[in-house]
């Protein structure tokens, strides 16, 4: 049995896990959806003891990190002992990176940053498959979380799942050939990638696509 812990990007809950955490569940497994602390001056560092905190003793431990989410769950597998360590339309940064250094985040009050409107008509491409009254329980994310710098230890990490939403499998082996930001701190000793084409949301788009590739890559532990 596994206990998957899922962190959710900026602006969302554990709530948006809803429908990927019950597939999960009904499969025999242990699932924490974390909310973040979104409270006004909330760090990085906040985020990734949350994380840490949630892993507590379990033996099979797999962190699931989505967009923002992908920092804590890297800064808390530096120092934790995990089986698997999967991003969802993510990639694990580098030492001394924010996420404002590879996506500058707008915050009109210098404290929050807004969220978006969610809805397609704006970005086809990003909100693909959504309707903005699934993001009614959205808040705006603390400011300094997206300023803080991610520290690690050590460049080694555990086996790595990338499962690309707004990408195509093929572009994200040109990004990562290429070293985009986006996967600079990915270990290219052991990592998969894997497709599932929506928005940048598919917990909310294709929950029960999601909960399937996540149960996938959590089976081939080992391999």
């Amino acid at each position: 049995m596994t206990h998957f812990i899922l962190v959710p990007g900026m602006w969302l809950g554990g709530w948006a896990w809803d429908a990927v955490a019950a597939p999960l569940r009904s499969a025999g497994h242990d699932v924490t959806a974390l909310s973040l602390d979104l409270r006004a001056g909330a760090t990085l560092d906040d985020h990734i003891t949350q994380v840490t905190a949630a892993v507590a003793d379990a033996a099979e431990v797999v962190l699931v990190g989505h967009s923002y989410g992908g920092l804590p769950v890297r800064g808390a597998a530096d120092f934790l002992k995990v089986s698997r360590v999967i991003y969802v339309d993510s990639g694990p940064l580098p030492d001394g990176v924010s996420q404002a250094d590879v996506s500058p985040p707008a915050s009109p009050d210098g404290v929050f940053i807004p969220p978006p409107s969610f809805d397609p008509a704006d970005d086809p491409v990003q909100f693909a498959g959504l309707h903005p009254s699934q993001f009614s329980r959205a808040v705006p994310h603390p400011l300094a979380s997206a300023l803080s710098p991610l520290r690690l230890s050590s460049a080694a990490q555990p086996p790595t799942d990338l499962i690309c939403s707004t990408f195509a499998v093929a572009d994200v082996h040109q990004m990562i050939d290429g070293d985009h930001p986006f996967f600079a701190g990915l270990d290219r000793g052991d990592y998969r990638v894997h497709e599932l084409p929506t928005g940048h949301w598919p917990m909310l788009s294709r929950p029960a696509d999601l909960a399937a590739v996540i149960l996938f890559c959590a089976g081939r532990h080992g391999d």
